[in-house]
């Protein structure tokens, strides 16, 4: 078993393990930028590896985004499907290569989540996780109810909240938990069960309740964007859902409990260092259990505004047209232009950038405050 950490481990993994990739690759998406990947898993499709994506049907940046990525995908010989909208979310990230390793990971496959934040992924070849992800994979693939097999493959909403509390539960000395927001009641009464106990709980992110004896700091010096819970140093968790009611009981999230011991001890010292220079966060928020902050503005909206804006900025392009096509021509050579066109194509173009390059920033942006 091997643990990824983010920032750090960065994403060579993922393209070696697909481009090792013989036979077939499972792969589960809620975001994705990274064209590495996307480059990498076309090269798969051309050397006879069988690629099939699942694709959320919705995230907060809405369907455009991932609609365009399937169709790319598409084009490139990947078979690709859609997940259900019976749940809130599909917030969970798999990688399966060839049936025999797999990777589940917290982080998505963009640079704000692998580059600039803190996260993790697990890589494994227990044939009983895998075995689990890929029936997992084939059931939202089908469409079809999931089934847990196993009391370590933590599947939201089947038995997360369970095999979670369970997990909390066994705690003897120490909890070390990286989690955005912890919101659940239960959760938190058995963490302060646990302190009563005198396990030391120590929390990076934050608390939606108040809490006597639960102490919560803020990693300020970069993201946070991981679910993890290392217990006792020798046992640990890493997945998609954070402790609270949404992704316990409504959305598909995905996750792993193991006690490799090289890897549960990177996860610790990880956190200890992060502890070390994390930031108090004594205040509470209030829960953050609906499907996302709606207030937030629309991504689409900024980012019309701010295209019109540098458009209208633009000076007279025709000239510099011109001029270029003149230096690389030869300056004998005739050019003659339509500078109504040549403009309007030009601003098009721009606006069109503009657009795409703004609509990126602002969901990142709402993704960071929102831990998604």
């Amino acid at each position: 078993m091997r643990c990824l950490v983010q920032p750090g481990d960065s994403i060579q993994p993922l393209l070696q393990a697909i481009s090792a990739a013989k036979k077939s690759i499972e792969i589960v998406i809620f975001r994705f930028d990274r064209r590495e990947i996307e480059k990498a898993l076309a090269g798969a499709v051309a050397r006879g590896v069988r690629v099939r994506a699942l694709i959320a049907y919705t995230n907060r940046g809405g369907e455009r985004h991932l609609r365009e990525l399937e169709m790319r995908l598409l084009a490139a010989g990947v078979t690709v499907a859609r997940t259900d909208d019976d749940l809130v979310r599909y917030h969970g990230k798999l990688l399966i290569v060839d049936r025999r390793q797999l990777f589940v990971l917290a982080f998505n496959f963009t640079y704000l989540d692998i580059e600039h934040s803190r996260s993790f992924g697990v890589v494994t070849t227990n044939r009983r996780h895998v075995q689990e992800a890929v029936k997992l994979f084939e059931a939202d693939t089908q469409r079809q109810p999931y089934t847990a097999g196993s009391a370590t493959f933590i599947v939201s909403p089947v038995n997360a909240r369970k095999r979670l509390s369970a997990f909390v539960k066994g705690a003897k000395k120490e909890l070390l938990i990286y989690d955005p927001e912890i919101g659940d009641r239960d959760i938190i009464r058995l963490l302060e069960e646990r302190v009563s106990a005198g396990v030391i709980v120590k929390i990076i992110g934050r608390l939606a309740a108040d809490s006597a004896c639960l102490e919560a700091r803020r990693l300020s010096r970069m993201r946070l964007h991981t679910r993890t819970i290392v217990r006792d140093g020798r046992y640990a968790f890493v997945g998609s859902q954070s402790l609270r009611p949404l992704e316990l009981d409504a959305r598909r999230e995905v996750g792993i409990v193991f006690r490799d011991p090289n890897a549960v001890r990177r996860l610790a010292g990880t956190f200890h260092a992060d502890w070390a220079s994390a930031e108090s966060n004594a205040a509470t928020l209030e829960p953050a259990d609906e499907p996302a902050k709606e207030a937030a503005p629309a991504a689409s909206k900024v980012a019309k505004r701010v295209a019109k804006a540098m458009a209208r900025g633009l000076g007279p392009v025709t000239p510099v047209v011109e001029m270029t096509v003149k230096e690389v021509a030869g300056a004998e050579t005739e050019v003659k232009l339509n500078s109504v066109e040549v403009e309007n194509t030009v601003k098009e173009a721009v606006k069109k950038a503009v657009k795409e390059a703004v609509e990126n920033l602002v969901e990142e942006a709402v993704a960071t405050q929102s831990g998604d």
